[in-house]
Parts: C-alpha cells; sequence; structure tokens
C-alpha cells in the first residue's frame, strides 16, 4: 500500500474513533441541560432531597458553576423551584432559585 493511502485510512479511522468517543462520552456523562440517570445520578437525587426535606426531584444534570459536579432540580413544598448545586462526592455547594422559573436568585446557603 502506498504511503498517501495508508495516512488517509489511518486519518479515517481516528476520525471514526474520535466520532465514538464523544458519542459515548456524551451518552455516559450527559451534557449541560440534560438530564442524567443510573446510579451516580440516583445519589444526587438523594442528596438534593437530604437538603431540600419534602421536596420532588424534577431534574439531574451535569454541572460546573460555582465548583460543582452535580445540579438538581428540586421543587420545594412551597411550590418554588430551587437548583441543588453538588460536588463530586455529593455535598452542598449552593442552593439557588430556579433561574429559569422565577429570573431570581435565593443565593449560596452552606
Amino acid at each position: 500500500m502506498k504511503t498517501p493511502r495508508k495516512l488517509l485510512l489511518v486519518g479515517g479511522a481516528v476520525l471514526v474513533l474520535a466520532a465514538g468517543l464523544a458519542g459515548v462520552g456524551r451518552a455516559v456523562g450527559g451534557g449541560d441541560d440534560q438530564n442524567v440517570t443510573g446510579p451516580a445520578a440516583d445519589r444526587a437525587r438523594a442528596a438534593a432531597i437530604a437538603i431540600v426535606p419534602g421536596g420532588k426531584v424534577n431534574a439531574v444534570e451535569r454541572d460546573s458553576e460555582k465548583g460543582a459536579t452535580w445540579e438538581v432540580e428540586v421543587a420545594r413544598p412551597d411550590g418554588k423551584t430551587v437548583d441543588v448545586r453538588l460536588d463530586a462526592a455529593y455535598r452542598q455547594v449552593a442552593v439557588d432559585g430556579d433561574t429559569e422559573e422565577s429570573g431570581e436568585q435565593s443565593g449560596d446557603t452552606d
């Protein structure tokens, strides 16, 4: 096989592999504004409910704001929605008013 043809085949294989890995990463890790499921998301859900007792989880997402790893949207018993941000160890980073719903933030609570 000639060198240019080998380079084309190797280059094509690299592109296919990269595209496949990107798809796997998106499916496993989720992305911004994508509901995440699985055992790790279940732990984030449980941690958020412990922080907002009586609340109901609407969504679990990956997050990077304020040093968080997880963002859990929780409907509080009073009907207001908050975003509970958790670190990689499922500890509270912040609890913010859901800006999409109310346009305001309730601020961090540590």
